[in-house]
Parts: C-alpha cells; structure tokens; sequence
C-alpha cells in the first residue's frame, strides 16, 4: 500500500466562540460539530452557524438518521436534534479516552485516542461488541459505501485510513499536510469527508477516494 496525500478542497472556519473543534457528524444538509460546550450546526453551503446547542461536546459525534449522538467525557448522550435534549446516555468504553463516534447498522463506532482502538458498541447498553487495534492514535471514525474510515493524529503527524472492520488491517492512506490534524470527521455520502481540525478552529473537507468495489 502505498499512501496518498489528502486533497483538501474546501476550509471553514475558525468559528466565533468555537475555539476547538472536535467531534463531526453530517444529517444530510448541514454539518454538527462539537466544541467542548456546545454543539454547532454549520451549512455547508454558506459557511455559517446557523444555529447552536448548549451540551457537554468533548468529542466524537453521530447521527442516527434521528438522534445526535455526542461523547461527553465517560458517556455517550443521545440528544434529540431539534429540542437538544438528552433522551439517554450510555458509558463510552475508553471510560474519557474517547475520540471519534459513527453510526452504521444499528450500532456506534468509538474510537479510542490515546489506547489506539476502535469500538464497537450497542447504543442501547453501551456493551462493547467488538474491539479494532490500531497502530496510531485514533481520532475521528466515519462508515461510508460500506466502507470503515479513521483517522489518525499522532506526534509525527496526522493521516486519514480505510481499514478492515475485523482485522484492522490498513487498505488505503491519505496523508494530512504538515501541521494539518484531524479531530472527528464524517462523510457526506458524495465523496468528501468533513474533518474536524482540533485547535485550528477549522473544519477541511478532503476529497474521498471512490469506493472500491
């Protein structure tokens, strides 16, 4: 496998009152983003923060199709998206290690930062299903076309992997730029992946490679 550098084809960003941006997630039009305090909604297509939640938003971020689903220091919230009420919560399984979430078929995928894992877990119980070893520090966590995506932010630098869902093995790499991290990250189901930049404030959008098939 030979790595491919990231091609970032958008920015937005940084955001007033927004000074870290972690957890990503994507309903369909706009993009959610954590920023410790308070979930923000971004349009796309403007740039702007058309509308904010006030909750606990340390890390990664998913949507159901219904409900955001946010990490907040050793538990996983489920909020209703229109209301910004917490309906439930669940124990993240790095107990505050935590960093990126996704939803695929009816479960939530957790990464673990600094244990270098990706869980696997039920979103009614919190039970973990299945545990994916990494190599790297793992940040954002995103399914799409059937595919598992991550990213990584390490001392040496941040990269973006398609991996195996069992194995963990690494089937595709893009590079970040240097200097350039990735926080949470999610798709948009039409070949870009939004990406949180952690400190930076900003969010990038890196083009996806096309499925393989």
């Amino acid at each position: 496998m030979k790595p491919s550098t990231a091609e970032i084809v958008r920015e937005y960003g940084p955001f007033p009152g927004a000074d870290n941006v972690a957890g990503v997630t994507f309903d369909g039009r706009h993009v959610w983003f954590a920023s410790g305090d308070r979930l923000n909604v971004l349009d796309p297509d403007s740039g702007e923060i058309v509308r904010t939640i006030d909750a606990a938003a340390d890390a990664g971020t998913a949507f159901d199709g219904r409900h955001i689903f946010q990490i907040a220091e050793n538990r996983i919230q489920k909020i209703d998206p229109q209301t910004g009420k917490i309906l439930s919560a669940i124990p993240a399984p790095g107990g505050g290690g935590d960093s990126g979430l996704a939803w695929a078929e009816g479960t939530l995928w957790v990464g673990q930062h600094r244990g270098s894992k990706i869980y696997q877990v039920d979103p009614e119980t919190g039970a973990i299903l299945r545990a994916i070893d990494s190599n790297r520090f793992v940040t954002g966590v995103s399914w799409v076309d059937g595919e598992l995506w991550h990213a990584t932010w390490d001392n040496d630098g941040s990269d973006i992997r398609r991996i195996d869902p069992t194995t963990g093995e690494v089937y595709e790499k893009l590079d970040m730029p240097p200097d350039t991290g990735v926080s949470g990250m999610e798709s948009d189901g039409a070949g870009q992946l939004y990406c949180g930049g952690g400190g930076s404030g900003k969010i990038r959008v890196v083009r996806k490679p096309a499925a393989k098939r």
